[in-house]
This record gives C-alpha cells, structure tokens and sequence, in this order.
C-alpha cells in the first residue's frame, strides 16, 4: 500500500471517529437523565437489601418516592428509626417515631401436639401442598405445614422450622414481610415488637372439632376474655383475638388458658 493510500485511510479513520465522537458527546447532552440529589442521598443510606418490605421494588424505588414526597422518611423497615432519622436529615423534615414489628406465627401445633392424616413424601414446599388431599398430611387445616417455604423468603435467616412450626427470631427479623406472603396459610402477620400476649393459634372450628386435630389449638372456650381486667380480649368464631393497645401484660389470659395457646411474645 502506498504512503498516500495509508494516509487517506487514516484521515477517513479520524474523520469517522470525530463525527462519532461528536454524536455521542451530543446525544448524551440530549438525552441527559437529571438525577435527584437528595435521591442519590437517601438511596446511599438505605441498608441496600432490596428485600421489598417497604412496597417498592428495591431500596431504589424507595429512595425515589422518598425524594418525590411519596413515601414516609421511615418508610425502610429493615433500617429501622436510625435510618429513618438519617433520610429525614437529608429530606429536611423531622421524623415520626415508628413502631419496630416483627413477624409472629399463629400456630403451637408442633409435631407432639398435632394431629396427622397421613405421612407425607414429596416436594417440601408448603405452597405445593394446596395440590395434596386435606392440603397437607397436617390434620389443623388451620395449622402451620412445616416445609420451610418462609424460611426460604427470609433473606434475614430470621425464622427456622422447629419441630415442624415456624418459628421467629425476634431480634433477627426486620418485618420485610417476605415470610408473611410466602404462607399460603396466612399465619404469619406482622405485630409489635414490645406486644405483650399473642394467640398462637387460628384455628375458627369449633373447640370439639379443634381438639380431635390438635391438644393446644384455641377452643373458644372464653376464660382468657373472662379473666382478662383490661377488656382486650374478643372471641370470633371460636378464636381469642387480644388487642395490643388495651393489653397491660398481667399475664392472667396465658394462666388461665386450659390449652396454653396465649404465648408471652
């Protein structure tokens, strides 16, 4: 190739790569994304988890609503009041004091106290079960299936099955919810930290037909509302309910339960 050849190739080549330079370099001013400062803010003091439990996407989305005015300060359950408190400096606003939850599990039937139907071998996923005869080898239609599909939601490792109930680590949960959608039996829910008194059972039949399936499911049998000084105890459908709010922890309802089915949380 002559000198001349490689120098036209060489000035084509500079040619096209400024015209491309000058393209882009247009193009990103164009089509420039302006970006939040305050989003980017909040988004570096969010604990990064992306687990959900605020109703957003990930910790993104949140930082995002945040920074809109459409999501509260404290709206991060995982970071809790102290990064609560952090976004509210960011945003410039004072932060309103939280209530810490933790997720807690309606059932005590564990594998000595519960009844079964048949024994069970299979998928151990408690969301498959739907598609097994009584929904499950558990008699309690009501009762906690044992396969673990919330310990696999949780990405905190803060609930394990023990002797075939879940069970919650309170100190390890960050209330993300995770578990409480993965339970296709709609036991786990999230409640106060500091509660005093929980029903750990939800089984609505009747106390004859509870007990033919498990000794401590609740009867309805109304001692704890009888017993109860502060009124916080309702019966419905033959299942005690205790309201948190009027709740004072003297601890007569768990006494006086014949079936020890009212829990200290």
């Amino acid at each position: 190739m002559s000198i001349s050849g490689i120098l036209t190739a060489t000035l084509v080549v500079g040619v096209v790569g400024l015209f491309i330079g000058l393209f882009l370099g247009i193009a990103a001013i164009k089509f420039k994304v302006e970006v939040d400062e305050k989003e980017e803010a909040v988004l570096a003091v969010l604990p990064g988890n992306n687990c959900g439990g605020c109703g957003y996407a990930g910790c993104s989305g949140l930082a995002a609503a945040i920074a809109k005015g459409e999501a509260p300060v404290n709206g991060c359950p995982v970071g809790g009041e102290a990064v609560g408190e952090k976004v509210a400096q960011i945003m410039g606003v004072e932060a309103e004091k939280g209530v810490r939850k933790v997720a807690f599990v309606a059932c005590n039937g564990t594998c000595e106290k519960a009844k079964t139907d048949y024994e069970y071998t299979g998928i151990t996923d408690c969301r498959m079960l739907s598609f097994v005869p009584n929904g499950g080898a558990k008699s309690c239609n009501y009762g906690c299936l044992g396969y673990g599909s919330c310990v696999e939601a949780c990405p905190f490792d803060a609930i394990h099955i023990v002797n075939g109930v879940a069970l919650v680590d309170k100190e390890a949960c960050k209330a993300c919810g995770k578990c409480v959608a993965a339970c296709p039996k709609h036991l786990i829910s999230l409640v106060p930290y500091d509660a005093k008194y929980m029903v750990a059972c939800e089984n609505k039949d009747k106390g004859a037909d509870t007990m033919k399936v498990c000794e401590t499911g609740c009867i309805g049998c109304q001692l704890c509302k009888k017993n109860c000084p502060a009124d916080a105890i309702t019966i419905d459908s033959f299942n005690a309910t205790i309201d948190g709010e009027k709740c004072i922890g003297c601890g007569l309802c768990a006494e006086n339960c014949p079936k020890k089915i009212i829990v200290k949380h």
